[in-house]
């Protein structure tokens, strides 16, 4: 009940405390921003644009990217980069590391945004995982794994020591814990319903995260995932239209989407909530218990680990 509770106050927020005013001047500062193209990643890359970070759009389809690269020229005079970027193929995810790993030394912010919402059940990755779970987490994973180096190295030479992986999870997290058996095609996968698999991932997004800060806080790395609130955004093009329209009524734009995750990215005072959730808008909150046991965190790290080494 008191998860409900929690959510139902992170549906209705308070006015928030941050505004994009209050970011600092982002010059020389070198950002990935995945599913860019789109809803509350391109809201993101267009205020990191205003503050002139360079800002790289990665995402799954180039002629959607150039569209929207075009669009953030057009309203912020700032040119973003692509990187062509399949979460739902591991062989996708180390290729488009590889291409900015020739393009750049340094790396300051790690955005991962991007994620799939109730698509069909029978849907999978590439390599055979819950398209949810293999995008969101499993994708997401692999593609800060092989970046983490040059996070590192970043952090080492920053005027804070510190560089960050900010992650984009949802309030629906405390519909499912994790369910082991059910990442990869299965039995007990078929028997869950689309919104429990969608639950599931962006628990999942949670756990990492928190596991990431715990391994890697030493080495200067801040990982806060999040609830960027209830947004209306394309991500819920899967949902029959007669729920999505009731569902818009409820909803807040994309510029009160980006909010939180601006300012876990951004602001100086941000470095301090590593290993910390956040919740609309640009706040400290609860999650689920079990999302912070330090022994499922080891768990997930670990089976992510062993689907990954071998691409």
């Amino acid at each position: 009940m008191g998860n409900h509770l929690s959510v139902l106050g992170q549906s209705f927020p308070s006015k928030s405390n941050f505004h994009v005013e209050d970011i600092p001047d982002l010059t020389g500062k070198v950002m990935i921003v995945t599913g860019a193209n789109t809803g509350i990643g391109k809201e993101t890359a267009k205020v990191l644009l205003t503050h002139n970070a360079k800002v790289y759009v990665a995402a799954r389809s180039q002629e959607k990217a150039e569209v929207a690269i075009k669009d953030l020229k057009n309203s912020t005079g700032k040119e973003a980069l692509f990187l062509k970027l399949d979460l739902a193929d591991l062989k996708s995810v180390k290729a488009c590391a590889e291409e900015y790993l020739s393009k750049e030394t340094t790396l300051d912010v790690l955005f991962n945004s991007a994620g799939v919402m109730f698509p069909p059940t029978d849907w999978l990755t590439v390599d055979g995982y819950d398209l949810q779970f293999g995008t969101n987490v499993l994708g997401h994973f692999y593609f800060t794994k092989l970046l983490l180096p040059t996070l590192i190295a970043t952090a080492k030479s920053a005027p804070d020591g510190k560089a960050r992986v900010i992650t984009t999870s949802s309030s629906a997290h405390v519909l499912n814990g994790l369910n082991f058996s059910a990442f990869k095609d299965s039995p007990t996968r078929k028997k869950m319903s689309t919104s429990d698999l969608y639950g599931q991932s962006k628990t999942g997004n949670i756990v990492q995260a928190f596991e990431l800060a715990r391994r890697y806080s030493s080495e200067g790395i801040v990982s806060i995932p999040l609830n960027p609130g209830n947004i209306k955004t394309d991500l819920a093009r899967h949902m029959p239209s007669f729920l999505r329209s009731i569902l818009n009524l409820f909803l807040y734009d994309v510029e009160h989407g980006a909010l939180t995750q601006l300012y876990a990215g951004t602001v100086p005072e941000a470095v301090e909530l590593n290993g910390k959730y956040l919740v609309p808008w640009a706040r400290v909150g609860p999650t689920r218990r079990d999302a912070r046991d330090p022994k499922v965190g080891e768990a997930l790290w670990e089976w992510l680990e062993e689907q990954v080494k071998d691409i």
